[in-house]
């Protein structure tokens, strides 16, 4: 999708986009633009079927006084509850609605009212980033569909603005963001035949282009380093495992990076403790945190971020056959300590330690983060509302909370307690990987265990099971992976800047 700003809206335009709020009175530049068709476009608002609510469109084809194929007329609700996440639900709104109707091209004219929340310029580029994340397609393996079955697609939208140079300005800096996450909806998407260790670590290599550090380590490497948890979990597979570490230096200063940690697995079938098929459907997406963390980094390098970050993400595939790891083998991990396999189908957690004791150890970060579709418990505990927060500093807590908030992806803060270690005692280890059978509470479980090995690091953990999916189509994201992560990761990183 092509994005442009125009310092005037073009009266040649097929589709026209302007906004209206509740008193469903047109002002400014939207009422300049309708003013040929006033009388049309008054009647038209009268209908008792439009209250100008945010995101309802009104669709009126070729009003009279109007040269264009057609106006939408978009409600904004009150501008006073406007932010960066409506605006972005109010893109996605346009752009559902333009793909229903066929449209491949609109120009999007400034609003004149946005509440005190967002200027001018952020509202639009806000827009335009919903549109574009709404309107994201993977089509890459149909081959087959009729022309008339193919989904409406949009190419072109126009930001119709005085304030061209601001608008240009913000637009640069969230496409950087809306590349991100398509980056990572794309890696989500790709089936796991394509998509395994080895794969996506040479993927990866692409983003050199853009300034950004890869280093891969290979199985040979990962065995003379001593990364235990990473090779166990990985030897059940024909696929080897990969380390990648992901680097962008926006500062280039001796201060610490943020460290951002992703789980890898890029398909989990559970092992010799074998999933049921229904479950093991969407597990290709086992990958979802790595992915976040890939493309968080690559927004950042695209907007040239004023901040060190560093990404770790241990790439592996959990399969079962004679070699895999067993329920009862004792794992000797990259810190050292040895944990005793419980529950082959809890691999996330015995791939995460490793890496994260490689961030704690390598990089001196001045905190971690981690991303994971970990765990079944934090989803019936949450739902597909929030996603768990584990955090071993309430500032940081905070911190990312308020980063979740202005990504749209809310969090809920759980507990990381020493009680929980109770419960992963062993007697043949250091630790059980899983509570015992009976023990409750798997998500606050696994953080326990996980926290063992930030050696001390201010540390935040972040389970996103079940978010790597969109299960139906959502505002700004339709049915398929969502790249949930990447926009948390973003606000983060811009709030370290």
């Amino acid at each position: 999708m092509q994005i442009g700003v125009l310092a005037k809206p073009a009266e040649s335009a097929a589709v026209s986009v302007v906004f209206v709020t509740e008193n469903k009175k047109p002002a400014g530049a939207a009422a300049r633009f309708l003013a040929g068709s006033a009388g049309a476009v008054t009647r038209a608002l009268a209908s008792p079927g439009f209250a100008a609510k945010r995101g309802q469109i009104l669709d009126l084809l070729s009003p009279a006084g109007h040269k264009g194929r057609r106006v939408l007329i978009v409600g904004l609700g009150d501008p006073r509850e406007l932010n960066a996440v409506r605006a972005r639900e109010l893109g996605g709104s346009i752009a559902q609605h333009l793909m229903a109707a066929k449209e491949d091209r609109a120009q999007i004219i400034a609003a004149a009212s946005t509440g005190d929340k967002l200027d001018e310029a952020a509202f639009l580029a806000n827009v335009a980033l919903g549109a574009r994340l709404r309107a994201y397609q993977f089509r890459k393996y149909v081959t087959q569909a009729k022309k008339d079955d193919e989904p409406g697609s949009i190419a072109a939208l126009q930001l119709v603005t005085a304030k061209k140079a601001g608008t240009e300005r913000a637009l640069a800096d969230l496409m950087a963001l809306g590349t991100g996450i398509c980056y990572a909806r794309d890696l989500v998407n790709e089936p796991p035949s394509t998509l395994y260790p080895e794969s996506f670590a040479k993927k990866l290599l692409e983003l050199k282009k853009h300034g950004i550090g890869v280093e891969i380590f290979d199985e040979k490497a990962l065995a003379k380093m001593g990364a235990g948890g990473i090779l166990s979990v990985a030897q059940g597979s024909k696929n080897p495992p990969r380390l990648v570490v992901l680097r962008w230096n926006g500062v280039k200063s001796k201060a610490t990076p943020v460290a951002l940690v992703g789980k890898g697995v890029c398909f989990d079938s559970g092992g010799l403790c074998l999933k049921r098929p229904g479950q093991m459907i969407p597990m290709k997406g086992d990958m979802g945190g790595a992915a976040a963390v890939t493309g968080a980094i690559l927004s950042a390098a695209l907007r040239k971020a004023k901040v060190d970050v560093v990404g770790i993400m241990a790439l592996v595939e959990n399969m079962p056959s004679g070699s895999s790891y067993k329920p009862g083998d004792i794992v000797k991990t990259l810190a050292g300590k040895t944990i005793e396999v419980i529950d082959t189908d809890a691999e996330g957690r015995i791939t995460l330690v490793d890496s994260l004791h490689y961030a704690a150890s390598k990089f001196n970060p001045s905190c971690i983060l981690d991303a994971a579709t970990l765990t079944y418990s934090v989803m019936a505990a949450l739902g597909p509302v929030f996603t768990g927060l584990f955090a071993t500093q309430d500032s940081l807590a905070r911190e990312v909370s308020e980063a979740a908030e202005a990504a749209g992806e809310p969090v809920w803060r759980l507990p990381v307690h020493e009680g929980y270690l109770d419960n992963l005692k062993s007697k043949i280890a250091d630790y059980r990987h899983h509570a015992t059978d009976d023990m409750g509470g798997d998500a606050p479980h696994a953080a326990a265990l996980m926290g063992e090995f930030v050696g001390g690091r201010p540390w935040a953990h972040l389970d996103i099971a079940d978010k790597e999916f969109a299960h139906k189509d959502k505002p700004i994201c339709p049915e398929g992976a969502s790249g949930h992560g990447v926009a948390l990761f973003d606000a983060f990183l811009r709030g370290r800047e």
